[in-house]
């Protein structure tokens, strides 16, 4: 532990129990558990700037959502963030309905650009976040076509499957309504859904405004969540073309999954670039 991190723990009156003990379930950070006289902590080592997006994110999530529990950011420094930590209540403690409800609540209020005030990232990949006010703009020009190039310069993608994706992209304004951007997590996969004592929690965003159906196609992309959550998530209002925007929304995070961890997840993007095209 350097003595930074270990001066932001005694400022905050965090006197440790014991060394830092490694979390599984991450790809990208260092995370770590630590045991204090206050109770536990989580303590993430990553690049700087990364770190920064995700600390900025999780205040904004924090104060935006009533019903879901965000860890409460308690320190940050250069390359580490010290977390409250969130205890797993298990399949036991699962709530779907509380989940689908949060989520709704989180994604009910709107604002007309999509985007973000800074870039972020998702994963180590650049999300680059400059606002457009129209919906469609941003998904083509800030999320398929820059990860389609960065795949196809890698030779992950070929030239026939670049120019479907390319023609996807040029199509939405043909099908996908506009609409206001709500705020987004991100990065939603089930591993950063947590079931706690207190309710549903979310950690690890990557946070943006734009069409919440982003959130909903990266929970379904890796398991997907019961009926409970989609009948308290659409509460009677489901877009009669959530099939073809799931797809749509599932490129990005397939095409990130490609470019970060290779050949194995081609095919997933050309079943969802499928679903897309056949409408």
């Amino acid at each position: 532990m350097d003595t930074e991190l270990r001066d932001c723990l005694m400022s905050l009156d965090l006197l440790p129990r014991g060394a830092p003990r490694p979390l599984g379930g991450g790809d990208i950070a260092a995370v770590s558990w630590l045991d204090t006289d206050q109770g536990p902590v989580v303590i993430k080592h990553d690049d700087p700037e990364r770190l920064a997006g995700e600390a900025e994110g999780l205040r904004v999530l924090r104060q935006a959502s009533s019903r879901l529990v965000v860890p409460d950011v308690l320190g940050e420094g250069d390359g580490w963030l010290v977390m409250e930590a969130l205890e797993s209540t298990g399949r036991a403690g699962r709530d779907e309905t509380a989940l689908g409800e949060g989520l709704r609540e989180l994604h009910g209020a709107s604002r007309a650009l999509h985007g973000w005030h800074r870039d972020n990232a998702c994963g180590t990949t650049p999300q680059p976040n400059a606002p457009l006010e129209d919906g469609r703009v941003f998904q083509r020009e800030r999320r398929l076509l820059p990860l389609t190039r960065a795949c196809h310069d890698r030779g992950l993608v070929d030239d026939r499957l670049r120019a479907r994706l390319e023609a996807v992209a040029a199509d939405l304004e043909t099908w996908l309504p506009s609409m206001p951007a709500s705020l987004v997590h991100g990065d939603l996969w089930s591993g950063n859904v947590l079931f706690t004592r207190r309710g549903p929690a979310i950690i690890d965003p990557a946070i943006y405004r734009h069409y919440p159906e982003v959130d909903l196609a990266m929970l379904t992309l890796f398991g997907a969540p019961g009926a409970p959550f989609f009948a308290a998530y659409w509460d009677g209002h489901e877009p009669s073309d959530w099939p073809r925007r799931e797809a749509l929304f599932q490129l990005y995070p397939l095409l990130n999954h490609l470019l970060l961890f290779g050949s194995a997840y081609r095919s997933g993007v050309e079943r969802a670039l499928s679903r897309v095209e056949a409408g």
